[in-house]
């Protein structure tokens, strides 16, 4: 495996900057983040390291990120885009869309073959109307990526976590048992996941067998911890914004056991890249905290992968 980390979490850094860091410390990979430019809607989006629609419109610049990344010996493991394509706001949609579709020509562009995501969800619609909504919505997009060698990764984040997301959260690819029916009503080989352990978690679901039901649709994987607080979790229960009894952490400093799940994956013959996330609000006050987020996450996880 390829220890990356992605790169939303560095967005004050150019892509130069983020390379050049990413290089220094010895990664093999970096999940690109590629917002469109500006101030996102929420925390960790809206970072760009890479424009996707000045890719597609300046060979010298799609050039440039390539070299770049040659020069630094750092892989891009995939294109990083995570909008909600089924919001039920139907402007908001086509511009996620629109974007999305950007981003999936771009990975074409510079040979990053994969682009990480979420498949969305209208919050306020139910889990059939929303699966009848996918099968309306991501046929064209799948076609489109398909027709370009590209692999879509859906991340499988509820995007549930405080008073703007309820009900229903923003993507509806959440839990096994969700992943069996999308696969069957979009039965494309270029679906599949960017698996996250930290989401089972406060779901209090089992994060290490799905590994080896879907370990031919897992094509990324994301490394991030979370942290369960029982004593909340008592006092509020599970209908609560889950943010009122979990917190993100940086690997190792939360739930998952991080052998047994790295061991899975080895079990299954996962040798592609494995991106830390960090979303941690304890490393957060200034830019060294940030940038040591990262360094002692890879330096945790070192003692699982060469």
């Amino acid at each position: 495996m390829k220890l990356g980390f992605i790169t939303s979490i560095l967005e004050t850094y150019n892509y130069e900057e983020m390379m050049d860091f990413a290089a220094a410390e010895g990664f093999r990979c970096v999940e690109v983040a590629c917002w469109p430019a500006g101030k996102g809607e929420r925390r960790y989006a809206g970072t760009s390291h890479i424009d996707a629609e000045r890719v597609l419109e300046d060979d010298a610049y799609a050039e440039h990120i390539l070299k770049y990344s040659r020069e630094k010996g750092v892989e891009i493991s995939a294109l990083a885009y995570y909008p909600n394509p089924l919001d039920g706001d139907e402007k908001k949609r086509a511009a996620n869309l629109g974007h999305l579709k950007a981003v999936i020509a771009a990975g074409a562009r510079l040979k990053v073959f994969l682009v990480t995501t979420f498949i969305g969800r209208d919050q306020r619609k139910n889990l059939e109307e929303n699966l009848e909504l996918a099968k309306e919505i991501w046929p064209p997009i799948l076609e489109y990526a398909k027709g370009l060698g590209v692999k879509i990764a859906i991340e499988n984040c509820p995007m549930l976590f405080g008073p703007d997301e309820w009900p229903g959260g923003q993507n509806l690819m959440t839990s096994p048992a969700i992943w069996r029916r999308v696969f069957e009503l979009l039965p494309y080989d270029n679906l599949g996941l960017n698996y996250d352990p930290s989401h089972f978690v406060w779901q209090m679901m089992d994060y290490v067998k799905p590994l080896y039901e879907f370990k031919d649709k897992i094509f990324h994987v994301h490394y991030k911890d979370i942290k369960l607080f029982r004593d909340k979790l008592d006092e509020r229960g599970i209908l609560a914004d889950p943010l009122d009894f979990m917190a993100p952490k940086i690997p190792g400093l939360g739930d998952v056991d991080w052998g047994e799940y790295v061991s899975a994956l080895t079990d299954i013959g996962y040798r592609g890249c494995a991106c830390i996330e960090v979303e941690d609000r304890a490393f957060e006050s200034c830019e060294e905290d940030v940038l040591n987020s990262i360094r002692l996450s890879r330096r945790y996880l070192s003692q699982f992968l060469a």
